[in-house]
């Protein structure tokens, strides 16, 4: 059937048809419902958009004072060297300053990874070397360079010495 046989089926659509304005109008309000529809799609999807932005920005920013701290936490470490030293006064003051970095490191959620007579744990540490002795073995017995977590994440790995057997 052709489209000019269509029509003639249909009859004429004049003024007088009562149904063929009834017909446009349904078809305009699907239309509307299906560009509705669209329209609170695309706007839930933007609305993800931004919160999956603001979620990776704070990721890159965490990231950002991370690798600062890692910085700053060498220099922590060099304080503590320093306390060892011989003279009382220096190590009075010193001892002073490295609580004082501690507290600011803690504030920022920094904390040390307990690990002395600790099971081994890859997770938090990281083995240099395997050192007979009484110990159960995986237990670690040496504590070279502590490691750090910062809101429950390891930003550090300890690196420890880790007992075997005496054989």
């Amino acid at each position: 059937m052709t489209t000019d046989e269509e029509a003639t089926e249909q009859g004429p659509a004049g003024p007088d048809s009562a149904e063929s304005p009834l017909d446009e109008v349904a078809a305009l309000r699907s239309a509307q419902a299906e560009l509705n529809e669209r329209f609170l799609r695309l706007a839930a999807d933007f609305e993800n958009y931004k919160k999956r932005a603001v979620k990776d920005q704070a990721g890159r920013v965490e990231a950002a004072v991370e690798q600062v701290l890692c910085e700053v936490l060498e220099v922590y470490d060099n304080l503590e060297r320093a306390e060892q030293a011989d003279d009382d006064a220096l190590r009075t003051g010193l001892a002073q300053i490295r609580k004082l970095f501690g507290a600011v490191l803690e504030r920022r959620g920094v904390t040390p990874i307990a690990c002395i007579n600790k099971q081994f744990d890859p997770a938090l540490h990281e083995a240099i070397a395997a050192v007979p002795s009484e110990a159960a073995e995986g237990t670690v017995i040496d504590e070279v360079s502590r490691g750090y977590c910062m809101n429950g994440r390891v930003i550090r790995y300890a690196k420890v010495a880790v007992s075997q057997n005496k054989e």
